[in-house]
């Protein structure tokens, strides 16, 4: 498994109530789209968060986050979160709230066929 899954179905709970977002593989793990524009991630046990470039200094700077250095290069306006800035569901939310600001600020995209699945909401509302 490249991904915890377990997270990802607190990140999928998380974001069951909104009908603009999708998933995709990405990054060797799993990314949430909210308008077509990836907001996190999960990548093993780690929660990636696009914050942007105008947020990013300020957040990395936050307890459990650190540069994304994914390829080995920073890659700015994207960080991690280490499990322990997760554990609570508080936490995830907030920084889960975070990435959909930064998306939600970019123009949606129109669906291309990319690989993405159908709204988390119904996902979600299936497995019940």
């Amino acid at each position: 498994m490249s991904y915890d899954e377990g997270l990802a179905e607190r990140v999928r709970e998380a974001l069951c109530a909104r009908t603009d977002v999708s998933e995709m593989r990405m990054f060797g793990g799993i990314a949430f789209l909210v308008r077509g524009h990836m907001c996190v991630g999960i990548v093993k046990e780690n929660l990636m968060v696009r914050v942007g470039p105008d947020a990013y200094e300020r957040l990395v700077r936050e307890p459990h986050a650190r540069v994304m250095d994914f390829t080995g290069r920073p890659m700015k306006g994207l960080l991690y979160v280490s499990p322990e800035g997760i554990e609570s569901d508080a936490d995830l939310e907030r920084w889960i709230a975070r990435g959909i600001s930064f998306a939600t600020s970019l123009p949606a995209k129109a669906s291309r066929g990319r690989g993405g699945t159908d709204p988390l909401s119904a996902q979600v509302a299936s497995r019940q």
